[in-house]
């Protein structure tokens, strides 16, 4: 299935989560091996709405705010390296807007 390409992505959850370097569960180190730094979020929104959304997304658990999918691709990063990802969506059940929420190292 297709997520809406009106999907939200939003830019605070890439600049203060995914390209923002912590303690456990860091994904600023995986993403810069591509370039993505925080002098080019907008460039890793763009990519991720081009290059993940509109790949097949699987439904994988109902959460208590909303069915969950998933979405398996590559990100090719401003370096021209491309990274295997496995990115996480949900469906907001009080809203109806889909939303991204994280993506990882995609190790399949």
């Amino acid at each position: 299935m297709k997520l809406p390409a009106d999907t939200i992505i939003a830019r605070r959850k890439v600049t203060e989560y995914l390209l923002r370097l912590r303690r456990e569960d860091d994904k600023s180190e995986f993403l810069a091996l591509a370039g993505y730094t925080q002098e080019h979020a907008d460039r890793l929104l763009d990519d991720i709405r081009t290059q993940l959304l509109p790949l097949d997304a699987e439904w994988f658990e109902d959460s208590e705010y909303g069915p969950k999918y998933r979405i398996r691709g590559t990100l090719t990063g401003p370096n021209g390296r491309a990274l295997r990802v496995l990115s996480i969506w949900m469906k907001d059940d009080a809203t109806g807007q889909t939303k991204f929420v994280t993506l990882r190292p995609d190790k399949t």
